[in-house]
Formats: C-alpha cells, structure tokens, sequence
C-alpha cells in the first residue's frame, strides 16, 4: 500500500487520532500505530501529532504503508439474549443521536487486566436498529453506579466529547461517606498524580509541578449526626477517582465501601454493605442537535438499603428529557 492522505469528514471531528486510525484500518494494533507516530510516518496537515491529538472536518491525514499482514482479531463475544434483554432494561433514555443507561454495580465499562466481561463489548445489543454501533463518551468506575451516556453516531460522539473536555457537562454525584465533613460545603483543590503501588495504580494528593489541577464542589445534603453523611459532589475537572481521593484526602470522609482510598476506615462496624456508595446521580449537557439533555437516575439498592439504615431522606428522581 503507498503512501496516501485522507481529509477527515464532517462527521469525524473531535475524534482522536487513534480511534480514527481503528475505524478506518481496525487491523492496525496499537502498537504498529504508535510507532509510525514517534516515528513521524504519521502527519496532520503536515505536522507530527500524538495518538491523543483531535481531528477537525477537513484536515488532512497522511497515512503510510500498512503492515503487509494484519494482526490477527479475535471474533467478538457473542451476546446471550438474555445478556441483550437486561442490557437494554438498563436505557433510561433515548433519542436518535444518544443512549443514557443507569449503570448497575460491578459492571464494567471497559475492558482491562482480568476483565473479559465489560459493557463496551455488548454495545452491539444496544444499536435498536441503527447501522450505528453507539459508542462510549465518557466512563464510571466498575462499582460506581448512575447515569452513563453513549453516542449514537460519529457525529454526535465528537460533539459530546468535546463537551465533556470542554467541562461544558454538569455531573453531579451522591455519595455516603463515613463521618461528616467540616465545613458542611465548599469546594476542594487539590492536586492529583498517579503513582505505583504493591496494590496496583493509584492516584494521590501531589504538589509535583506535573501534577493535575482537580477540583471538586460539595455539599452536606444529610447526615446520621457524625456517624455519616450524604454528599452531593460537583466534579469541576474530571481526573481518575477524583471524588474518592478528595472525600478521603481532603476531607477526611472516606466513601463508605472505599477501602482502596479509605482503608479500614471506609468499611466501619454495623455496616453491613461494603460496596462502593458512589453514585452518578444526574448529567446535565448541551444535546448534539440543540437544547440541554437533562438525565437522572434512581439510587441503586444497596444504597437504598443504606439509606434506610441511616433514616436519610430519598428524593424522587427527575425525569430524563431534553430541553429545547
């Protein structure tokens, strides 16, 4: 194959350099494709550029020889009907450009290390007669639970992602934390870094100059007197476990069932649960094809249990729908 140059269609800005690459050439490994970048067969208008690197409608990308045989792919897990049915349970809202889900617990969004189950390879259960497979916009942690938003064509993936990267999106989060913070609300910044560990990869407070910028608004929306409290947390930035670092490190309430960021402290006596009480409650974001996308979801039941324990009020939920 020579060496040839493609210009980026309408529908495909905002999206990265590198998933742009898989679309067009889904033979192509990471690795092949990260080699022609830091070797500089790769261009963009001319110039060298990072697998991260956005493309705008109408540039130009030189693409190099590909490699003679391509790496070999394994075929995709087939989707149990029953797996389909109760992943399509899951849509709290739909329209033709998006797909909102209530995320369940211990579901994971990707796959990684030991994960061969994850929802990124069942989105095909989710096309609901499109040519489209949706495609994902933003993550959750695994045992975090609420409101995850899927993109429903190229158009609408670019357009979403930059509104997230823009921080144009207004997440808002519920957690219960062990104790009650002091002030009752504020805002916190701190610093983030990643760092090494005997218990895999972390991210921690740092005052490094690399370090990221993370802040993060809070309120005390309820509280069982000290023993805990209900938080509702507005994450400004939107770094790795960024809300359970800060409710840790920053206010000394961990999330209860945190053990990775709180220790022993997160898992204190007569509670029965120790799952993660994070919960992706509400997403406010500009809709790809006008207004302001509005979407909620329900607590789940372990933090309904929780809630009851405490005598914590439970608010109804807002309807999902789009504001014209």
């Amino acid at each position: 194959m020579p060496i040839t140059t493609r210009t980026v269609r309408p529908e495909e800005g905002e999206v990265r350099l590198d998933r742009w690459f898989h679309r067009h050439f889904p033979a192509l490994t990471q690795g092949a494709l990260q080699k022609m970048l830091r070797t500089g067969q790769v261009r963009v208008d001319g110039k060298r550029a990072e697998a991260n690197t956005r493309l705008l409608p109408g540039q130009s990308v030189r693409i190099p020889p590909m490699p003679a045989t391509p790496a070999p792919k394994a075929a995709p897990r087939p989707i149990d009907p029953r797996e389909a049915a109760a992943l399509e349970r899951l849509v709290i809202y739909r329209d033709d450009s998006v797909i909102a889900l209530d995320k369940p617990q211990g579901m994971a969004v990707q796959g990684g290390p030991g994960i061969t189950k994850h929802l990124d390879g069942m989105l095909d259960a989710l096309r609901f007669g499109s040519e489209d497979r949706p495609r994902l916009v933003h993550r959750l942690d695994r045992d975090t639970t609420g409101v995850l938003l899927l993109a429903r064509t190229a158009a609408a993936a670019g357009k979403l992602a930059a509104a997230f990267r823009g921080r144009d999106a207004e997440k808002t989060y519920w957690a219960v934390v062990v104790g009650r913070p002091h002030p009752l609300e504020g805002r916190i910044d701190m610093a983030l870094a990643k760092a090494g560990g005997a218990h895999g990869e972390r991210t921690v407070p740092s005052d490094a100059k690399d370090a990221a910028r993370a802040a993060t608004l809070f309120r005390t929306m309820d509280s069982a007197q000290k023993r805990a409290a209900l938080l509702e947390l507005m994450p400004l930035t939107g770094r790795t476990h960024q809300l359970r670092v800060h409710c840790a490190a920053a206010l000394g309430c961990p999330i209860l069932g945190d053990g990775k960021y709180g220790g022993a402290a997160a898992h204190p006596e007569g509670f029965g649960d120790r799952t993660l009480h994070l919960h992706a409650r509400a997403l406010r974001i500009p809709h790809p094809e006008g207004g302001m996308l509005e979407l909620a979801a329900p607590l789940p039941p372990h933090m309904k249990e929780t809630f009851g324990f405490l005598g914590f009020d439970r608010p109804r939920t807002p309807k999902c729908r789009r504001v014209r």
